[in-house]
């Protein structure tokens, strides 16, 4: 089973995600929350797979939750977001948040960008990288030259994991043992100066 907590401002966006997490027999919904202080205590308490952010709220903002759970480690945040956020989006690309996914995305790709994160992928979607690419692409000239240091294999790792998949999944995909792909993970970061998995993602599909 996998346990959500849904944070969102607005009551009509709550309401909607509910009844579409709620459908689903495998999710289990620990806690709808309205601002982000009550989503901390939610998430510590219950310790859900998953938290369901909105990135703009009132007070904390989903980023300033996203980093909160992040450093307790009690559960992955996936942000939801608009096009109307470009400032938002982009500081979130400096946390180790999980994805971002449009909040008028459909309801298969929402349960399933849920169950990519429980699984300790990432998830973007098109239509956000390809909005955080049109914002970044003043820096495109000097992202295109970020992988030339590495390894062909690490960047099959880096690829992998633009791809959305956990350590397990990449593992598997390359024949090797997860401490080497955790141990290929840390050379991309030394070798890039990226922070986090999710930078590279990012990184990786905006070259």
């Amino acid at each position: 089973m996998i346990h959500i907590i849904l944070v969102d401002d607005d009551a009509m966006i709550r309401e909607g995600l509910k009844m579409i997490i709620e459908t689903q027999e495998d999710f289990i919904l620990d806690a709808v929350c309205e601002n982000g202080e009550k989503a901390i205590e939610a998430c510590r308490l219950y310790k859900p797979e998953v938290t369901l952010l909105d990135i703009r709220m009132p007070g904390m903002n989903g980023i300033e939750v996203a980093k909160l759970l992040i450093e307790e480690n009690i559960s992955k945040p996936l942000l939801l977001t608009t096009f109307d956020e470009p400032d938002l989006i982009l500081n979130a690309m400096k946390a180790n948040v999980y994805g971002y996914i449009l909040k008028s995305a459909s309801a298969d790709t929402m349960l399933s960008a849920i169950r990519t994160v429980a699984l300790g992928g990432n998830v973007f979607q098109k239509d956000v990288m390809d909005f955080i690419t049109s914002q970044v692409s003043e820096q495109k000239q000097k992202e295109n030259h970020l992988f030339d240091s590495l390894t062909e294999r690490e960047v099959e790792v880096a690829a992998a994991i633009a791809e959305g998949l956990s350590n397990k999944e990449i593992g598997k995909k390359l024949f090797i043992s997860d401490g080497t792909v955790r141990n290929h993970i840390s050379v991309i970061l030394s070798k890039t100066g990226l922070e986090h998995r999710t930078q590279i993602a990012v990184r990786y599909l905006t070259r």
